[in-house]
């Protein structure tokens, strides 16, 4: 796990574009936190990465946007009002990856068992700065410890050595 603090939105996007750059067709990460904790501002960060030059929004009535990028469909998707894990199951959300796709959930913890290897990105407040967020990413199966080492030397501008955060 790596514990990473962001002081503004451009940091969070910074974060979010460096995982971006690693990832690959077939990805799924998983981002958490509460209620305004930064994770459509992590997907906004993503989705430039990628390409997407259209705007970026939270799909929670949608449930799923898709974002063709010419070189890889984004799948940014939102569990929010989902109430049974049968709904989530009814999204068919690994079935979107394959091929050429990489899927983004905001609010996506209680699906993880579902999805297999992923890449967790938890965020919630700083409480002493109201534009500071805290950030861990943790990467769950083989698919990102294959590649752990380069989110790690990514991830070293944001880095802090409290594992608390």
């Amino acid at each position: 796990m790596i514990s990473l603090h962001c002081r503004s939105v451009a940091d969070t996007h910074g974060v979010a574009s460096s995982l971006a750059q690693l990832a690959r067709t077939g990805d799924v990460v998983i981002l958490s936190g509460d209620m305004g904790s930064g994770k459509t501002a992590f997907a906004q960060g993503f989705a430039e990465a990628l390409g997407v030059d259209e705007p970026v929004t939270s799909p929670t009535f949608t449930l799923v946007h898709t974002y063709d990028t010419g070189r890889v469909n984004l799948h940014h998707a939102d569990l929010y009002r989902l109430d049974r894990m049968s709904e989530v199951a009814d999204l068919a959300l690994a079935e979107l990856v394959e091929g050429d796709g990489i899927l983004l959930i905001e609010w996506g913890d209680p699906a993880a068992p579902l999805l297999g290897d992923h890449l967790e990105v938890r965020l919630r407040h700083d409480d002493n700065d109201e534009d500071a967020r805290f950030v861990t990413v943790r990467g769950v199966g083989r698919t990102w410890a294959a590649r752990w080492e380069r989110v790690e030397a990514a991830m070293v501008t944001w880095r802090v050595d409290d594992p608390s955060c």
